[in-house]
C-alpha cells in the first residue's frame, strides 16, 4: 500500500503508455526502418518494387525488371548521398511536463546544424508515440540551413487520455536528396509527460458532513476557518509557548500557568474512487487499438467526476482524503491550503482500472480512519456486496455516507439496500459527466 506523504505530491509511478523499444531483432529493426527511416515516397517506392519484382518474376519476356533496376538504383543512391550529408544536429527542446486531457501542447525546439556543409530539407519529429497523443500538424522542413545557423520548429501534440507518458526521443533528420530516407541520428530525449484528467467545475456540491475531533490533527492544517475556543488553564510546562502565559492566573496561584484551547474540531471528507472495472473489448477495432478512449468509460467518468468533487471542496474549508482503490492503494490528504489541488490530479491522473476487486484492501484501510472522519463520498462504478459493507462500516462509525453511482447499466444489487446506510444516493451516467452535465451534487 502506497502512503504518500501527506504535504508532498506524489512520486511519479512507472508510465502507463510507454514508446516502443529500441530494436533488437529482425521484426523490430524492419519496424524501425518502416516508421522512421522511409518516408511515404520511400515506403511507395518499396512498395513498386515488390510489385515489380513480382511481376518480373513470372516471365523474363516481359521488361518489368528493368522498372525493378531503375527503382533499385534511385534507391540506392539516396542512400549514399544521404550518408555523405549525414547532418550534425544539436536540438533543443523544451516541453512541458504536464497538461489537461483535450489541451493542445504547444512548444518550441530549437535545430542547430554544427557541420561544415549547409543542410537541405531538414526537419525534427516524433515517431512511436502512443495513440492517445497526436500531433496536430507535422513540422515544415526547413529547405536550408547553413553551417552554424539554428532554425526554430514548432510543435503541438494534442492530449486524449490522462496518464503518464514516457515519451520517445525526438529525432532530427533529412530527406535529402530525393526526399525517400530520414538520415540523422541525433535525438533528444524527452521527459515523462503526465496528462492530467479533464474535467467540469461543480458550482455545489452538498456533502453531509459534521465536524469530529481530531487529536493532533490540527498541526497538518492551517489556521483558517476556525477560533481556537479557550477551555481552562494549567501549569506551565517547558516548551509552551510564552504567548499562551496567563499572567492573571500566575498572580493568583502564585506559580506559571498557561491557557489551553481547543481547536482540533474541523470537518475532514473521505473521497473514495471506485476502480473496479472490467473493460470489454469485443470489437476487431478494440483489440487492434487498445489504447483508443471508450466514449463513455464508467471509470474515465469517475475519475472526471472525482476531480470535480476535489475542486469543488478544496474551495472550501474541507480537509480531504483521497482513497484511490486499484492494483495499489493510494492515500492522500488535500485540502485546507495544505498541499496543492495539482497534486489530487497527480494521482487520479495515474489511477488505472483494477480488474481484481480492490475493496478487501480498501475496507480496512478506511476503518483506521473512520474514527476521525466526518463524511465519506463514495464514487462507485456498481453496486453490490463488497461496496455495501463498506458503506455500512462507514456508516457504523458514525460518518455521513453519500453514495455516487457512475453507470450505465442497471447495479448488480438494487440501489434501496444503499439507502440503508447512505444519507443521500446519487445516479448518474458516464455520457453526463463526459459532456460536462452535471453541475451539482
Amino acid at each position: 500500500m502506497k502512503k504518500p506523504s501527506p504535504i508532498q505530491p506524489l512520486a511519479e509511478p512507472p508510465a502507463l503508455h510507454a514508446p516502443p523499444r529500441r530494436f533488437s531483432t529482425l521484426e523490430n529493426l524492419v519496424n524501425y526502418w518502416w516508421r522512421f527511416k522511409l518516408t511515404d515516397s520511400g515506403k511507395a517506392l518499396v512498395g513498386g518494387g515488390w510489385v515489380a519484382a513480382f511481376i518480373g518474376s513470372a516471365s523474363i519476356e516481359v521488361p518489368v525488371y528493368r522498372l525493378l533496376f531503375v527503382l533499385f538504383f534511385i534507391g540506392l543512391a539516396a542512400v549514399v548521398i544521404g550518408c555523405f550529408y549525414r547532418p550534425k544536429l544539436r536540438i533543443t527542446s523544451h516541453i512541458p511536463r504536464r497538461v489537461r486531457a483535450g489541451e493542445t501542447l504547444h512548444w518550441n525546439c530549437t535545430l542547430e546544424n554544427r557541420s561544415r556543409l549547409p543542410l537541405y530539407d531538414a526537419a525534427m519529429g516524433y515517431f512511436g508515440l502512443p495513440r492517445t497523443l497526436g500531433v496536430v500538424a507535422e513540422s515544415t522542413p526547413i529547405r536550408r540551413l547553413g553551417a552554424g545557423e539554428t532554425a526554430e520548429v514548432l510543435f503541438s501534440l494534442n492530449a486524449t487520455r490522462r496518464g503518464l507518458y514516457a515519451l520517445p526521443p525526438l529525432r532530427g533528420y533529412t530527406t535529402f536528396p530525393f526526399g525517400l530516407l530520414r538520415m540523422g541520428a541525433p535525438r533528444a530525449d524527452s521527459p515523462p509527460l503526465l496528462v492530467l484528467p479533464s474535467f467540469h467545475p461543480l458550482h455545489q456540491v452538498d456533502v453531509p458532513s459534521s465536524t469530529r475531533y481530531q487529536p493532533g490533527g490540527i498541526a497538518l492544517t492551517s489556521h483558517v476557518g476556525e477560533s481556537p475556543e479557550y477551555i481552562g488553564n494549567r501549569e506551565y510546562r517547558p516548551g509552551d509557548s510564552i504567548r499562551k502565559i496567563d499572567f492573571r492566573a500566575w498572580a493568583r496561584l502564585s506559580r506559571p500557568a498557561v491557557r489551553e484551547y481547543q481547536e482540533e474540531y474541523y470537518c475532514r471528507v473521505a473521497l473514495v474512487l471506485d476502480t473496479f472495472h472490467r473493460a470489454r473489448r469485443n470489437s476487431i477495432w478494440e483489440r487492434l487499438h487498445p489504447a483508443a478512449p471508450e466514449p463513455a468509460d464508467g471509470l474515465e467518468a469517475a475519475v472526471s467526476l472525482c476531480a470535480a468533487i476535489a475542486d469543488a471542496l478544496a474551495r472550501g474549508e474541507y480537509l480531504i482524503d483521497l482513497f484511490a482503490a486499484g492494483p495499489e492503494l493510494y492515500v492522500f490528504r488535500s485540502g485546507r491550503h495544505i498541499t496543492h489541488f495539482e497534486s489530487v490530479l497527480e494521482i487520479l491522473a495515474c489511477v488505472e482500472a483494477c480488474p481484481a476487486n480492490p475493496f478487501e484492501s480498501l475496507t480496512p484501510a478506511l476503518a483506521e480512519e473512520l474514527g476521525r472522519i466526518s463524511s465519506v463520498v463514495c464514487l462507485f462504478l456498481d453496486w453490490d456486496a463488497s461496496r455495501r459493507e463498506l458503506v455500512r462500516a462507514a456508516a457504523e462509525a458514525g460518518c455521513r455516507v453519500k453514495i455516487i453511482l457512475v453507470r450505465d447499466a442497471p447495479p448488480t444489487l438494487p440501489l434501496d439496500d444503499a439507502e440503508e446506510w447512505a444519507d443521500s444516493v446519487v445516479s448518474i451516467t458516464p455520457s453526463a459527466v463526459a459532456q460536462g452535465g452535471v453541475e451539482a451534487l
